[in-house]
């Protein structure tokens, strides 16, 4: 399944994205019986502290999540799911999300993700055919016997559409802000249960006083991309470092 697609950088990575093992092109001959499986839950998030997020999604992420972003060049912006490593706080006993709090898009994408035809203006539906995810002759099959694609497919299709449009405008705010100079790096200590302290570190967050100091012409370009209300809901986000070792206590007091 193909989709034409917009401009924008290619993943210079070649590493598989976070969460895919297996991903392959969806394909109405090879996939005719493939399904996805019925009980599949949120448990390939275990062990992960921190997911990529998109610009769009911050003010819903500053509720739940500290927003900050990796050390590199790209500066992606990531969602803070744990303090310690292979830690994962929002995910419950039975696989389920934390009730009433906000689940990060990448991961609601999964297991679909679209890829690049080289020399192509398409991209490509795939999913993870890993067989913790999928399984042949199962109900939520991803092709009708005619070799149309489900409901479960164009649905997939169409949210991969709105996330990879999404993940281009977040490459160029964030890329921005890497450039500007506002990006610092942080580290977290964090005291928990038995006054133990835990240091959390390895990210970068925007400077306040840095971000005050900007230059009039950057603040009003800034302001007519729509970028401001986007800095407020990262800086708010830090109010969620609380929230985190709230979880962290309740955690280890299980």
């Amino acid at each position: 399944m193909t989709d034409k697609k917009t401009n924008g950088a290619k993943d210079a990575n070649p590493a598989l994205p976070l969460f895919y093992k297996q991903p392959a092109p969806l394909d109405a001959k090879r996939h005719a019986k493939l399904a996805l499986k019925e009980n599949f839950g949120l448990g390939f998030t275990e062990g992960v502290n921190a997911v990529p997020v998109n610009l769009i999604e911050f003010p819903q992420i500053c509720h739940f999540y500290p927003i900050a972003f990796s050390p590199d060049n790209n500066a992606t912006p990531v969602a803070i799911l744990g303090l310690r490593d292979n830690e994962n706080l929002f995910l419950t006993k039975k696989e389920k999300w934390l009730d009433e709090t906000y689940i990060p898009a990448y991961i609601r994408r999964y297991p679909f993700i679209f890829s690049e035809i080289p020399e192509s203006d398409q991209l490509t539906l795939c999913v993870d055919t890993d067989d913790s995810v999928v399984e042949e002759k199962g109900k939520q099959k991803f092709f009708e016997d005619d070799g149309k694609p489900t409901t479960l497919a164009q649905n997939a299709l169409e949210f991969c559409k709105s996330y990879h449009a999404a993940a281009q405008q977040t490459v160029e705010f964030s890329q921005t802000l890497a450039a500007s100079g506002i990006l610092v790096d942080r580290s977290a200590e964090i005291t928990v249960a038995g006054d133990k302290k835990i240091n959390f570190s390895g990210f970068k967050i925007i400077d306040e006083k840095k971000f005050a100091e900007l230059d009039e012409k950057t603040f009003l370009e800034w302001r007519k991309k729509g970028w401001l209300p986007f800095i407020y809901a990262h800086l708010f986000s830090g109010s969620q470092w609380q929230r985190l070792t709230h979880l962290l206590n309740k955690s280890m007091a299980n």
